[in-house]
């Protein structure tokens, strides 16, 4: 937290799986109106995500915010109000190709299911099982395509590979990091079972950066994140107060100012009421 004074926070920036949504994938009361209670003491709320952007409207209707909303990773900013995209950061389309093919190998294919996202589409393979479940939880339909090559024609917003088996994620990771530099590809997991690519300019602390200095004339200090997991910690390091839920893994704890009650427990409230309601 360093010299931030809970005082300074103008801008309240929140994650929404595993932070505002849980297992319901909704917001609860709680959440809905400690976000309502700091609005009206003038503090700005917005939602910072991994999810698609068509994915994400309903929980920025839901907190009521009127500032751009960042999904993606920060790979895709927009307001919904003017409709107007702030940024738009793709997967370079080379790259995207090698990911396909290192995907396609014959030890990973039957492993994972793999989703490019275009023009805020998702396309996939073939509907598996994790697929359908995802689609259910993000409120979207998947089109399946067989061969992705097919729609790379644009470039992705971001890939995705899921894995019932978080080892087979792990070393997914651990691979690819050592193929591609940070100048090249960011990439990160939202969950354990979740291994994402985005263009390498793009993580979620950047993201806040950009709309904290860029659009609002904030400064880190002047911003609060709630958040859960490692494709957090950029935002969670950026922000003058850097909350983790309970369920966030013990890196990203290590990283944040106050650890939360997890999100059954409605922890992005308890972060609120602590910091920016009933504080000194």
């Amino acid at each position: 937290m360093g010299n931030t004074s809970t005082q300074d926070i103008k801008l309240l920036v929140l994650d929404i799986d595993g932070t505002i949504a849980g297992v319901s994938n909704r917001i609860s009361n709680l959440v809905i109106e400690a976000v309502r209670a700091v609005q009206a003491k003038g503090i700005q709320v917005a939602i910072a995500t991994g999810r698609m952007y068509c994915s994400a409207l309903k929980y920025h209707a839901q907190i009521g915010s009127n500032l751009p909303l960042i999904t993606y990773q920060g790979a895709w900013i927009q307001d919904p109000v003017s409709q107007k995209i702030h940024q738009h950061l793709s997967v370079n389309k080379e790259i995207a190709l090698k990911l396909l093919d290192y995907f396609e190998r014959p030890e990973l294919r039957q492993l994972l299911s793999v989703h490019f996202y275009i023009n805020d589409q998702l396309y996939v393979r073939e509907l598996t099982e994790e697929t359908k479940i995802y689609g259910q939880r993000s409120g979207i339909t998947p089109i399946p395509v067989g061969d992705l090559r097919s729609c790379l024609n644009n470039e992705p917003t971001k890939i995705l590979a899921l894995c019932e088996d978080t080892k087979v994620i792990d070393k997914l990771l651990d691979d690819l990091r050592l193929q591609y530099t940070p100048a090249q590809l960011y990439l990160t997991k939202s969950v354990a079972t979740f291994f994402e690519a985005t263009n390498p300019l793009v993580n979620k602390g950047a993201a806040v950066r950009y709309m904290a200095e860029e659009l609002l004339g904030l400064q880190r200090n002047n911003v609060m994140t709630v958040c859960d997991n490692f494709n957090d910690v950029e935002m969670l390091e950026y922000a003058g107060i850097g909350v983790a839920m309970g369920s966030a893994p013990a890196k990203v704890k290590a990283i944040a100012n106050w650890v939360a009650p997890d999100v059954e427990q409605a922890g992005a409230a308890a972060a609120i009421e602590k910091f920016l309601l009933y504080s000194s």
